[in-house]
């Protein structure tokens, strides 16, 4: 008899459980998960949204018109990127919202200190410009690669979708630099 008593027991407990999963996941409450989640979204969205600003004067200090072209490419990327940024906020109910990255602020820090170790017009710049942006390149692949696979695993595919059109962006400039830097800017650095 105590037997049964306890798998009424069990059994109640276990249809008390469901019931409250099932009513947790009806109402949408933020897991712990999207929680963190949408604060490393703030940290990337922070991180576009002083690249863009950053990329003009990258731009203006590039001795190759190869170069500046690259960066006033991926200043037009970029803004693609908040406003992709802002979209995937969107679909997760939450309001666009920057948190200071210090890792972005770090690298553009950087990038400053190069152009004001080289000289004007030398390729040595150049090559240190783009060595600058690769850096950045790759922070931003390992951040959108890992948001993406985040969403996938919290199966929100329409922002794994989004996050994975940046990462493919993303991918595509840093071989754009490296092919600048392969076909002429490190030679012609090496020469000088």
């Amino acid at each position: 008899m105590a037997t049964t008593a306890k798998a009424g027991t069990a059994k109640t407990t276990a249809s008390t459980t469901s019931k409250k999963t099932t009513a947790k996941n009806a109402k949408m409450e933020p897991s712990e998960f999207h929680e963190f989640l949408v604060d490393e979204l703030k940290d990337i969205y922070w991180a576009e949204k002083h690249l863009v600003k950053a990329l003009p004067k990258m731009k203006k200090a590039s001795t190759s018109p190869e170069l500046a072209a690259a960066f006033e490419k991926h200043t037009q990327e970029t803004q693609t990127h908040i406003d992709t940024l802002e979209q995937v906020f969107a679909l997760l109910e939450e309001k666009p919202a920057a948190k200071k990255c210090d890792a972005m602020a770090g690298l553009l820090e950087e990038a400053d200190g190069i152009i004001s170790d080289t000289d004007s017009g030398s390729m040595i710049r150049d090559a240190g410009l783009i060595l600058a942006a690769q850096k950045v390149e790759h922070y931003e692949i390992a951040t959108y690669g890992t948001l993406k696979v985040f969403a996938e695993n919290m199966d929100r595919t329409d922002v794994a979708d989004l996050l994975g059109q940046t990462l493919e962006n993303e991918k595509a400039t840093d071989v754009a630099l490296t092919e600048c830097a392969v076909s002429f800017v490190n030679q012609a650095a090496a020469e000088e």
